[in-house]
């Protein structure tokens, strides 16, 4: 790594960051990330001693097999300690660090006159009760428990609940169709479901329950309904709202499994003696996309990801005991999982917890938060910051951000415009950008600029995390040096990073360790430039980035392959302003079927429904055929460039049918004329 000292479009930290951060210059990021990998066990050692174990480790702080050639794939981390994830992200603070006032949450609602303060004490409180609803319904350790909740308070009591008593939870994000949370009930083959009886985006009212119900009727469809018990919270705006649309909503009952939420909690009590885990128990699984459009269980374990979590929620955001971290996903994510429960409440933070939209009910709702609750640690996704690019300076300026010291993005690289929106129009010039690489498969950040240490490059997620060491090969596994593009993929673990596939370890193995023996294989490519800065350059295989939302062409192709109109179906990736990826898919239609706008709104329901909205295709066109290798194989590569209307496709030898492509360009002129 050589940082030069000047370089165009190179911005470095600010003295006033410095002065008082944990990385205070790139020769102390430097010197601790040698000791990291150099001497990883005294490095991981000293961050585990500032947690609780009701039992030590005894064995070393990591170990691991990468390469399929020796055997099965494994890491573990602390072997044979004992902990609990919950004891340590809410006990620690309450009963022995004096912190049961500080305030853990600002809960923010859709609307600006729904909000609500919680503290340690009352999270640690609601968390125990939740604790002994899921105990009297009969959940143990190893349970698995959906979660399928709006971002209300009531979505991280159930997650800690679970933590607390051993139970694995399975978040399902609240945007998903009821086939979604369907197929992920029946992986993780959970005994209880907690849902919303609804939830308002913006102006739109969602039946949450309606959706729930219909995904476990969907479930005793196929034989494979392992829930026993639905807990039903009452969203409180719904109750408090008048209007049409909440007029309207009906929640379906059905008494022999559904409880309402506040009923199970009122007499439940407030103590909940923690379960004792072995450090690599299983903490949650959490679904992913695949390429081949099932998705995967991403398994992750106690220990490791709670060391993972707290360090690089403390070091990438250095962190201080006054800050109030707002980041805007969803906890239906991995970056809500790390980054608003799990990696804050280990250190002990202050968060807003969001359920709104950027845009309702004004424009300026990010800045008027980021006012309201002084917020001085900012994570977004890029997405977001180009949709509010469009709205010019004019809405930031009605709002002080003066409170503002670090700026975050997350979900996909950032392109430079929006970058340099993000740093002069809402940070004001000041504050660093901390553009941050990472997976649910992760765990946490791998790729990511500490903000006091780090000269930035807009667009470049910079330098590797503690403990994280990658490098760049190319399609023969051989490792590239200097500058170089090719395939990202890492040589060792870290704590955080996943287990396995739930319920399918052969999958895990084949999907990131068998490409290149002895590497963790990212799916993601990667330039280094001379600097030794690393740049995403996106997904090698079938998978895009539609708004940070990592998507399996897969999944889509095969939603669309259900309407009897259709034959075949492809789906690629364009280049969208605002999302930074949209669907283009192309069909092809049985005999006799005729392609116009009533078949392509149904093909769009239809992804609708079985995926959910963040699925929905952008541009849908009629392919009498698709460009495929002689072996039958179709070429994206091709699609890619037809959708971009895009004529410098490359070598064409292999296509079985070359004229495939000028009747695809021509189909394509039709539709836009």
């Amino acid at each position: 790594m050589v940082v030069p000292e000047t370089q165009d479009k190179m911005y470095y930290p600010p003295e006033d960051l410095q002065r008082d951060a944990h990385v205070p210059d790139f020769n102390s990021y430097l010197a601790l990330y040698r000791k990291s990998l150099d001497n990883p066990e005294a490095f991981w050692k000293d961050i585990a001693d500032e947690f609780f174990w009701k039992k030590p480790a005894t064995g070393p702080m990591l170990q691991y097999n990468f390469d399929v050639t020796k055997g099965s794939i494994y890491v573990k981390c602390m072997e044979g300690a004992k902990t609990n994830m919950c004891y340590n992200v809410l006990d620690r603070h309450v009963r022995e660090g004096n912190l049961g006032d500080k305030v853990a949450y600002y809960w923010e609602g859709n609307s600006p006159d729904r909000h609500e303060t919680i503290t340690y004490r009352q999270l640690l409180s609601q968390v125990c009760r939740c604790a002994n609803v899921l105990k009297q319904m009969g959940v143990k350790k190893g349970d698995r428990v959906s979660i399928y909740l709006p971002m209300i308070p009531e979505l991280v009591y159930t997650m800690l609940a679970c933590a607390r008593i051993g139970a694995i939870h399975s978040v399902v994000f609240a945007g998903f169709s009821s086939e979604s949370l369907c197929e992920r009930i029946m992986d993780a083959q959970s005994s209880v479901l907690v849902t919303a009886d609804g939830v308002f985006r913006g102006e739109k009212l969602i039946n949450l329950k309606q959706i729930a119900d219909e995904a476990l009727q969907k479930c005793r469809e196929k034989d494979s309904c392992s829930v026993t018990k639905c807990v039903v919270v009452k969203h409180h705006v719904l109750r408090t709202r008048s209007g049409a649309a909440c007029n309207k909503l009906q929640t379906p009952w059905d008494a022999e499994y559904d409880v309402w939420w506040d009923e199970a909690m009122t007499d439940s009590p407030e103590e909940c003696e923690p379960e004792w885990l072995d450090a690599e128990d299983p903490l949650f699984i959490l679904y992913t996309s695949g390429s081949t459009g099932k998705p995967k269980g991403v398994l992750h374990a106690v220990a490791g990801y709670l060391l993972y979590t707290s360090l690089t929620f403390k070091y990438v955001f250095d962190h201080h005991h006054d800050d109030v971290f707002w980041c805007t996903a969803d906890i239906g994510w991995i970056t809500g999982h790390s980054y608003i429960t799990y990696g804050p409440l280990a250190n002990g933070a202050t968060s807003v917890l969001f359920e709104g939209i950027p845009v309702h009910p004004h424009v300026g709702r990010f800045w008027e938060i980021i006012e309201k609750y002084r917020v001085s640690k900012f994570y977004t996704a890029p997405t977001a910051i180009r949709l509010l690019m469009k709205y010019g300076r004019e809405p930031l300026q009605k709002y002080d951000l003066s409170s503002l010291r670090i700026l975050g993005t997350v979900g996909e690289p950032i392109n430079p415009e929006a970058w340099q929106w993000y740093h002069e129009a809402v940070g004001q010039g000041r504050c660093p950008v901390v553009d941050t690489f990472w997976q649910t498969e992760t765990g946490g950040h791998v790729l990511a600029p500490l903000p006091a240490a780090t000269p930035l490059k807009p667009g470049s997620a910079t330098f590797p995390f503690f403990g994280v060491e990658p490098t760049i090969l190319n399609e023969h596994g051989e490792e590239l040096e200097g500058e170089a593009e090719g395939y990202l993929v890492f040589r060792r673990p870290w704590p955080g990073i996943m287990r396995s596939v739930y319920r399918n370890h052969e999958r895990f193995e084949n999907t990131y360790f068998k490409k290149f023996p002895g590497f963790y294989v990212t799916g993601d490519g990667c330039r280094r430039d001379k600097d030794g800065y690393y740049w995403i350059t996106g997904r090698i295989d079938d998978m895009l980035n539609v708004s940070g939302h990592l998507m399996s062409t897969a999944e889509v192709e095969a939603a669309l392959a259900q309407h009897p109109s259709v034959a075949e179906a492809a789906a690629v990736s364009r280049p969208h302003t605002v999302k930074g990826e949209c669907l283009y898919c192309f069909v092809t239609l049985k005999d006799s079927r005729e392609f116009n706008r009533t078949l392509e709104e149904e093909l769009k329901r239809l992804v609708r429904e079985k995926i959910g909205p963040i699925a929905t295709p952008d541009f849908i066109q009629n392919a009498p055929a698709l460009p495929k290798t002689r072996s039958g194989k179709i070429m994206r590569r091709i699609l890619r460039q037809i959708a971009r209307n895009d004529h410098d496709l490359g070598d064409l030898s292999t296509l079985a049918d070359p004229k495939v492509v000028e009747v695809l360009f021509s189909q394509r002129r039709e539709a836009a004329a």
